[in-house]
């Protein structure tokens, strides 16, 4: 995780005249200042990547031996920007999942697909069916990668870079039953993507969905059929920091309701999670392509 936190840092940059805080989306000006503010940042994220369960205010400005003040003030615009949570005034600062997602979506674009396509390419091949790969990207989902193992009749090819409508696949269920009931409804709120836009077999409405998540949360997998679109079935995983157990994607199996019945469940529901797995540890290895 320290490895996935220090590429997200890397979006602190200098930019003409100062620098810019992408992460928290703040900007500074000033000469000396400039990085004081820059490595306070940094410094914050990589203090609370230690430490899980959280710190007090007070604990992360002595163990930087920063200003309380100073800390207040980035810990302000990383909690404005979503990168730490903090459940009330007074309580402990953490970290969200999101600085893992990032991490995890930089590397998404300098080499994680190169490495994550032999497993899709293994998965698809062993399915016959369209293997894909999401990441997370702060509140999002986004499809980065595929592989085809249909090689006759039907197929099911949707384009890539497509963000995943959470209500209704099985990608999105495989992610949000690892997040609590209120983040999971607050989330998909938020994309407030129609329920006619999905399959008849999509969740009738939240709390159809919180009694579809229960079971994926038990089984370790999400199973879709006639939801994301009419004739087509799916079934995915979530992919975890290996460190952490923060969920930083999904990779799925999808293809026509004719090749997936529900007897077939159980053998691509295993093809799944063994390459959530394999991701998983990608994950971890990542720091290789330092």
């Amino acid at each position: 995780m320290m490895f996935l936190i220090r590429r997200a840092a890397s979006v602190l940059r200098w930019t003409a005249g100062g620098w810019s805080c992408m992460a928290a989306g703040i900007q500074r000006s000033g000469g000396r200042g400039m990085a004081s503010i820059r490595d306070r940042a940094v410094s914050i994220l990589e203090l609370l990547a230690g430490h899980p369960q959280g710190l007090a205010l007070s604990a992360i400005a002595d163990q930087l031996d920063m200003p309380r003040a100073a800390a207040h003030r980035v810990l302000g615009d990383l909690k404005d920007g979503g990168y730490v949570r903090q459940a009330g005034a007074g309580e402990y600062y953490r970290l969200t999942a999101k600085i893992v997602s990032l991490g995890f979506a930089y590397l998404a674009h300098n080499g994680v697909v190169e490495m994550a396509q032999p497993v899709l390419d293994r998965l698809a091949g062993d399915s016959g069916e369209l293997a894909r790969l999401a990441v997370l990207n702060g509140e999002e989902l986004r499809w980065i990668a595929k592989a085809q193992g249909a090689t006759s009749g039907l197929r099911y090819d949707p384009d890539n870079g497509a963000v995943v409508g959470l209500m209704a696949a099985a990608n999105g269920h495989a992610w949000l039953a690892c997040l609590d009931d209120d983040s999971a409804i607050r989330i998909v709120a938020r994309q407030q993507i129609p329920r006619e836009s999905f399959g008849p077999g999509a969740p009738a409405d939240l709390a159809a969905l919180l009694e579809t998540l229960a079971p994926v949360r038990r089984q370790g997998y999400a199973s879709v059929r006639d939801s994301y679109e009419l004739g087509t079935a799916s079934v995915a995983a979530a992919i975890r920091d290996p460190r952490s157990g923060a969920p930083v994607g999904t990779v799925s199996i999808a293809g026509p309701t004719s090749r997936m019945p529900d007897e077939r469940l159980g053998e691509l529901a295993r093809l799944v999670i063994n390459a959530a797995q394999e991701l998983s540890a990608l994950v971890g290895a990542a720091k290789l392509m330092a």
